[in-house]
């Protein structure tokens, strides 16, 4: 009786390997029939990588500012020269504030440089103010960044013009600035990792979102009821295809970024798959659930939206610091696991394989995208009557 127990258990396990593959190899016919699916995980990658990585930058490359020269002294002029041979500043002339108010109105320069008629006398007198700067103040960052830029090239003229005149610059303190892990202080090269955790939160709950949802609408769902398979074998067969699915779309994302945008990879290949697949139970995970809650694929899609991506770009420390976010927004935060997940990246690709950081964040997506899958299995309904 035992070995005929033992024997039907094991005919059992058989058939329910077999089912899963049936499935899974059913599931990847569909993907490679559906050129939506090979859309959002091969092509909205690429297109998303390409507006991260030259689109959006937090660098100022380009400064348009106007300089009012009323004065026409020798010192007035070494000074606008000194403006212009700065690569950062495209300098438009004139000879007064008037002229070049207009253009600051219309945010086509960025601020306006006044040289007084005594200006030289002012410099002479050593006032505190011999010059006016005035900047638009529309964008608060942009404003602080011209302001420094200008108030750092002006400064620079004062001490040349120090070392001129023979008067010793006595400095109490010197500054020598050093910046770790990116030492020309691009942007990009922080952006571009993070905003690869926005592209795998965006596909990987896309792509799964609309696997229910599209056998509920196209009556699929029905037939596969009727049959001997299982809620966990039905799950198992909707996941794994996507899950290497968006694991070469990650592959994918990680070389154009790697050699073609150039951001440099100090980590290890095993911790960033490692990483990148903890994140993708989640997000795969999410997908599922939207995809078995609402059963219509475009509900699914606008809601895969909604929750996934806008949160994850918000409110994952990309783009704004969380730090300069209310207190409130900030615990939002850690029940975000693009938080970690973007924390993980720019870890492992500027820094190298800080376990201390990686290991917590790891730990974190794990326990949410297994809260998730506990939550699809749940919400999957096996029965016409549920």
């Amino acid at each position: 009786m035992k070995k005929f127990l033992k024997r039907l258990s094991l005919q059992t396990k058989q058939q329910s390997l077999l089912r899963v593959v049936s499935l899974i190899i059913k599931e990847t016919y569909q993907i490679l029939r559906d050129p939506s699916s090979i859309l959002i995980a091969f092509i909205l990658p690429i297109v998303l990588l390409i507006i991260f990585g030259y689109g959006v930058s937090l660098d100022l490359r380009k400064i348009n500012i106007g300089v009012a020269m009323e004065s026409n002294s020798l010192k007035a002029r070494s000074l606008l020269i000194s403006f212009e041979s700065v690569k950062f500043f495209n300098v438009r002339v004139d000879q007064s504030t008037k002229a070049l108010q207009p253009y600051l109105i219309a945010g086509r320069i960025n601020a306006i440089l006044v040289i007084p008629q005594d200006f030289s006398r002012r410099l002479l007198l050593k006032e505190k103010n011999p010059v006016q700067i005035i900047i638009r103040g529309t964008d608060a960052n942009t404003a602080s960044l011209v302001k420094n830029y200008i108030d750092g090239t002006y400064q620079k003229w004062l001490q040349q013009q120090d070392i001129q005149n023979g008067v010793k610059n006595q400095k109490i303190i010197n500054i020598d600035s050093r910046i770790w892990f990116n030492s020309n202080a691009k942007s990009s090269l922080a952006i571009l990792p993070g905003s690869i955790a926005i592209i795998m939160t965006l596909i990987g709950t896309m792509l799964t979102s609309l696997v229910i949802a599209r056998e509920w609408e196209r009556g699929t769902m029905e037939a596969l009821l009727s049959t001997p398979v299982t809620k966990l074998e039905f799950l198992i067969s909707k996941f794994f295809p996507y899950f290497v699915l968006g694991m070469i779309a990650m592959g994918i994302v990680t070389i154009i970024s790697i050699f073609i945008m150039k951001v440099p990879m100090r980590g290890s290949i095993l911790a960033l798959i490692v990483v990148s697949g903890v994140f993708l139970i989640f997000a795969l995970s999410l997908g599922l659930v939207i995809s078995a809650v609402a059963r219509n694929q475009f509900i699914a899609t606008q809601v895969a939206l909604i929750v996934g991506f806008l949160p994850s770009f918000i409110l994952s420390g990309l783009v704004f610091d969380i730090n300069s976010m209310p207190l409130p927004i900030q615990i939002i935060t850690y029940i975000l696991p693009p938080r970690y997940f973007v924390t993980s990246l720019q870890t492992i690709f500027l820094t190298g394989d800080v376990w201390k950081i990686i290991l917590p964040d790891t730990f974190f997506m794990l326990g949410f995208g297994l809260l998730l899958t506990f939550l699809l299995f749940k919400k999957t309904k096996t029965d016409l009557e549920d």
